[in-house]
């Protein structure tokens, strides 16, 4: 029973800090190391089980746009559509290539280094209060911003960094709307999931595990799945009114409280 709480809590982390600028890699170890959770050699799964479910949270929200996107993509006309899915494609490119060539090396920053995630949250935190005290944010996103927005994703690979913080403040410190910056910071992430996702399921044939070790990947995944689509449309809202600062203020404090952590443990 207790590995089944701590299934739906971890689910309601994910679904929560994915979309709201506080790093849902940085508090998924951070609240795994509170737990004393261990999945072991299903943690890989579990994790991606939980991104699944905030990938199809974004799908849920913004469903009408993702239409339109597929719309444009195959009817290969250049429209606003089309570009839009060339813009999300190629601010895929950075992090999809550091995903493929340091996957080894990523996977062994998620192993309960709560320094690193203290020290990254801090940074999480200088971008969002930036992003909160700019101005002049009017503009669309353009393929070069697309691109700088992406590799502000691959960077966010490290545990701590945000993010949805790190591309939605890229976004506005380079000048573009506010919302289009969350719409894009959202969407942009999707295809990288569900693409993860095949490989697992190409490599090892499930990824929700079987039997009775499947009941708390479901758990979790059901948690993340409504709590994302609650947290997604929040923050959508949130952004437009510039409160961004709340959420650094929040890194802060709590970057601050894993590195303690991390030496009075």
């Amino acid at each position: 029973m207790s590995e089944l709480i701590d299934a739906i809590i971890l689910g309601i982390i994910q679904g929560l800090t994915e979309f709201l600028p506080v790093s849902s890699s940085g508090h998924i170890e951070l609240g795994q190391a509170i737990l004393g959770v261990n999945y072991g050699a299903n943690e890989e799964k579990f994790s991606v089980v939980l991104h699944l479910a905030t990938a199809l949270s974004t799908l849920v929200v913004f469903r009408k746009d993702v239409m339109d996107i597929l719309k444009g993509l195959f009817q290969f006309k250049n429209n606003e559509e089309f570009q839009f899915s060339l813009k999300i494609i190629l601010s895929m490119i950075p992090a999809g290539i550091v995903g493929v060539v340091f996957d080894d090396q990523i996977k062994a920053l998620f192993d309960g280094n709560v320094l690193l995630v203290g020290c990254m949250l801090l940074v999480t935190g200088v971008l969002l209060f930036l992003a909160d005290k700019a101005k002049n944010t009017n503009k669309d996103v353009n393929f070069p911003n697309a691109f700088i927005v992406g590799v502000a994703q691959m960077i966010a690979i490290l545990p701590g960094i945000s993010r949805s913080g790190a591309t939605i403040s890229t976004s506005v410190l380079l000048g573009i709307d506010r919302e289009r910056a969350a719409r894009f910071s959202f969407l942009m992430v999707v295809p990288l999931i569900l693409g993860k996702v095949a490989k697992d399921i190409l490599d090892g044939g499930t990824i929700m595990g079987t039997g009775s070790e499947a009941i708390p990947f479901i758990a979790g995944f059901a948690a993340a799945f409504v709590t994302g689509i609650v947290a997604c449309v929040w923050m959508i809202s949130l952004v437009k009114k510039s409160k961004l600062v709340y959420f650094s203020i929040y890194c802060f404090i709590v970057g601050t409280i894993a590195i303690a952590w991390t030496f009075l443990s």
